[in-house]
């Protein structure tokens, strides 16, 4: 999407999608993608050939007609701000809409950044007191999922809760890097414990955890109250899954509510905070049918679109034919003479002639020099990959070069290969 195209909607915006202000925490490193947050937050990752990860809740709050939106960035945040600019500033000021930065800004003392998540809210109360919304959405930044906030917002009102959580059931071992909660029939939360190592099972359902996607629908004056009564707890961690979740429990009326599709199953939702994790969702992307479906016109994932040429093909004999198969390659790529074999190639990468590429990743801006070999590998925007190089067949020569996750993925920086860094997007 250019800087001059709105996007439209046919999509009912309610009062009480009109009356929500969306809060994206988008302030952590991410330290678990390694090298990929070295000079970038983790919501500016880019992910799926031309999209970033806060791309995905800021499009969900846009087709779920919610308009005032706040994104509250502390660590590395340049490249999210610019990308922030950049594509997210066709929303109409004089209509009350907006997508606004909010940094920490020490506003309460001069030593004080974000402390935790419920912090970086705290930090900025009187900015939300003065914009007097009814409902307060707090998101995760860092999350890959298409859901509508007015269908969870609508199911809050109803149920007359204080605080509802969205929920997924994950597998026993997934859940301990979790918030996890157990509820009674009434979808009333009776128990919430954050990242346990023994997580409560679900009834019925022994192997299976019901999980916090960090997404939380609040009343705003009980967020205001619980905020202000958590900020002079010198004992709090200033977290909502380890102090504010639990300490509202038995108290007021917390509800759960079910991530789950029209068919009544859980819907798509991935946490990319590791290598393996982010290399699949995005290989996922290639398969012919793939679970998230960014072809879907009745809910598209907005982002900032470059201005680039289509990608181009060229040679065709037959040591030196490009082409790719089961691929995705955005704008700007040339594959000259090479193959690429189940592989997502972002904007603005060259493939020259006689290399091969299977099963990787190829981020923004990338140079693959010729008679390469890259398998199961991601490269990071800019990497200037020479002549000859062969990444992804022998895990020990790997590993004195480059990072390996502990499931053989291999990330390729251009500080690793001792290529001068540009500056990241």
């Amino acid at each position: 999407m250019s800087s001059t195209e709105s996007p439209s909607t046919d999509r009912f915006v309610s009062n009480l999608t009109q009356n929500a202000i969306a809060l994206i925490l988008a302030g952590g490193r991410g330290s678990r993608l390694k090298n990929m947050t070295d000079w970038r937050a983790k919501p500016a990752v880019p992910f799926g050939g031309k999209f970033r990860i806060i791309d995905f809740p800021l499009s969900n709050c846009i087709n779920s007609g919610i308009r005032k939106i706040g994104i509250l960035t502390q660590y590395k945040s340049d490249s999210l701000i610019r990308h922030t600019q950049q594509g997210w500033g066709f929303l109409r000021g004089e209509f009350g809409e907006y997508v606004d930065l909010m940094p920490a800004q020490q506003r309460h003392d001069e030593n004080s950044w974000y402390k935790g998540t419920a912090d970086a809210i705290f930090q900025n109360l009187d900015i939300l007191r003065s914009r007097a919304p009814e409902h307060i959405i707090i998101l995760a930044g860092d999350h890959i999922y298409k859901m509508d906030y007015g269908e969870m917002l609508a199911d809050h009102v109803a149920q007359n809760a204080d605080l509802t959580i969205g929920c997924l059931e994950v597998s026993l071992e997934e859940a301990k890097a979790f918030g996890v909660m157990h509820i009674n029939e009434d979808r009333h939360v009776k128990n919430f414990v954050e990242k346990p190592n023994n997580p409560p099972t679900m009834p019925g359902k022994p192997d299976k955890a019901l999980a916090s996607m960090g997404i939380y629908v609040f009343n705003s004056q009980f967020l205001f109250d619980q905020l202000e009564k958590d900020a002079a707890n010198p004992e709090s961690t200033h977290d909502f899954g380890h102090d504010i979740i639990p300490s509202v429990i038995g108290t007021h009326t917390v509800n759960a509510y079910p991530f789950l599709n029209l068919q009544g199953k859980q819907s798509y939702w991935r946490d990319v905070g590791t290598l393996d994790a982010f290399w699949s969702a995005n290989m996922e992307l290639v398969r012919v049918n793939p679970e998230l479906n960014l072809y879907d016109k009745t809910w598209p994932i907005w982002t900032y679109q470059a201005h680039t040429p289509p990608a181009k093909f060229v040679f065709d004999d037959d040591d030196r034919r490009g082409y790719a198969v089961d691929s995705m390659v955005a704008g700007g790529c040339v594959i000259s003479g090479s193959a690429v074999k189940k592989s997502l190639l972002f904007s603005n990468v060259r493939v020259n002639s006689y290399s091969v590429i299977k099963d990787s990743l190829l981020l923004p801006d990338v140079n693959i020099g010729r008679h390469c070999r890259i398998t199961k590998t991601i490269i990071e925007e800019g990497c200037q990959i020479p002549e000859g190089m062969v990444i992804g067949e022998n895990r020990a020569d790997d590993e004195k070069r480059f990072h390996v996750s502990p499931g053989g993925v291999v990330l390729v920086t251009p500080d690793m290969l001792g290529n001068k860094r540009h500056y990241v997007r």
